[in-house]
C-alpha cells in the first residue's frame, strides 16, 4: 500500500475538520493597477473564517509546477499526482455517475462568451445559469463523431 507510512500517525477522534479549498479564487485586475475581483469584493464570511481558522498555502506537487485543479485536489488528500494521473475530466465524470474506463477519455469544459467580433471576452461565460447552460449541452449532445461514442453532461 503506498501510504503505509501514514498508519502510525492515525488517531481516532470525534472532532471534525473542514478543509475549504478556494480553488480558482485568485485573479487578475480588470484594469491595470486596479483591484482584482477578490480585492474589490465585500467578504465578511471569508474574513471571519480567516480570522478564526488556520490559513496556509500548499505547493501540491513541486515548486515551479502549476498543476490543474484535479491533480492539486488529489494532492491535498495525500495522493501523489505524479503517480496517480487523474484529471478534472475524470473527477467530474465520476461525480455525475459516469463510469470511466482505462480506454476512455474524459474531458471537461466551460462555455465562453464571445464579443461582437467573435473573440472570447469571458472564458467562463460569466458563470451562466443552469437554465441557460442546459440547452447548450443538449446541442452538444447532437454532435456525432464517426467511430466514437460520446456522452455529454451538464455539471
Amino acid at each position: 500500500m503506498p501510504f503505509d507510512y501514514i498508519r502510525p500517525l492515525l488517531r481516532t477522534s470525534s472532532s471534525k475538520i473542514v478543509l475549504l479549498v478556494m480553488d480558482g479564487l485568485g485573479g487578475l485586475p480588470f484594469e491595470v493597477g486596479g483591484p482584482t475581483a477578490l480585492e474589490a469584493a465585500r467578504t465578511p464570511n471569508m474574513d471571519r473564517l480567516a480570522s478564526e481558522g488556520v490559513l496556509g498555502q500548499v505547493t501540491p506537487i513541486r515548486p515551479g509546477i502549476t498543476p490543474g485543479s484535479g491533480p492539486a485536489h488529489l494532492a491535498l488528500f495525500g495522493y501523489d499526482p505524479l503517480e496517480y494521473e487523474i484529471g478534472r475530466g475524470v473527477l467530474e465524470s465520476v461525480g455525475v455517475g459516469l463510469q470511466v474506463g482505462r480506454a476512455d477519455v474524459a474531458a471537461r469544459g466551460n462555455f465562453c462568451t464571445l464579443d461582437e467580433q467573435g473573440n472570447i471576452s469571458d472564458r467562463r461565460a460569466g458563470r451562466i445559469a443552469t437554465e441557460e447552460a442546459i440547452p447548450l449541452v443538449e446541442s452538444l449532445k447532437k454532435i456525432t463523431i464517426p467511430g466514437v461514442s460520446t456522452e455529454v453532461r451538464h455539471v
